[in-house]
């Protein structure tokens, strides 16, 4: 036979007395355990970086076709100095090759929205001539500057949500996302877990400066090793990858 003394929860009545601290206890240890919980997964994560958006810019430059379309910009604004180099892309997931392509070599004016992290610098273009039309005024392609062969650990990303329309725009959770934006044409990038000659990103291509081949679209997302020939164009790194040479890393 039960104890009739014994403190008995229901849920419709007060708590009895003798077992209040215990469910304050068990209710606090509870939020303390999930809220440290929830933090400790959260400091495992890599940083996703800044807010993407950094308004709408407009700049003057000569189109480059490197694979994917870049600006070299001979007439910038306060936020874009003169002489960087941007990578192109278009809203949703493409990119800018059509719209660019016939442009290239000459002088353009670029509107659209600057996305920035770290050092990857690239603009969504407004749609229309508003976003990518010719310009008067005079420019050249800067001079290429070959760097020679490198092999570089790191992940292959797409350059537009890595740097940040969506975030954190890596890893394994975002590879069918970054393979649907790449395959629309949106400039691959490899984040590299070591600087190159400063940079943390380079443009990526195939071995022939084309697009990235398809074994890139296999090795999305993940650590991997890889060789290719590096070239500066302007102050934008353009690793021109060997396939053949990918190697998925522990």
């Amino acid at each position: 036979m039960s104890d009739p003394k014994k403190p008995f929860f229901v849920g419709y009545l007060p708590a009895p007395p003798d077992l209040r601290l215990f469910l304050i206890v068990s209710i606090v240890s509870f939020v303390v355990i999930f809220g440290a919980t929830g933090l400790l997964i959260g400091s495992t994560q890599d940083d996703p970086g800044p807010g993407a958006g950094q308004g709408r810019q407009t700049v003057t430059g000569v189109v480059e076709m490197i694979g994917y379309p870049v600006i070299h910009v001979t007439q910038g604004t306060d936020r874009i100095p003169t002489g960087r180099t941007l990578i192109l892309s278009s809203g949703g997931k493409n990119g800018a090759v059509g719209r660019a392509a016939p442009l290239e070599g000459q002088v353009v004016q670029v509107s659209g929205l600057l996305l920035e992290r770290g050092e990857l610098d690239m603009v969504q273009l407004r749609g229309g001539n508003n976003g990518l039309q010719a310009a008067d005024g005079n420019g050249a392609v800067p001079r290429p500057k070959p760097l020679g062969r490198w092999k570089l650990a790191g992940e292959i990303c797409d350059g537009k949500c890595y740097a940040g329309i969506m975030r954190p725009g890596r890893g394994l959770a975002h590879r069918a996302c970054a393979n649907l934006c790449v395959a629309g044409e949106i400039p691959p990038v490899f984040v590299s877990s070591q600087p190159v000659e400063g940079s943390d990103f380079l443009m990526l291509t195939g071995p022939d400066g084309g697009v990235m081949p398809q074994e890139g679209y296999d090795a999305m997302a993940e650590y991997i090793s890889v060789e290719g020939e590096i070239t500066r164009h302007g102050d934008l790194l353009v690793f021109a990858m060997d396939p053949t040479t990918i190697e998925v890393l522990p």
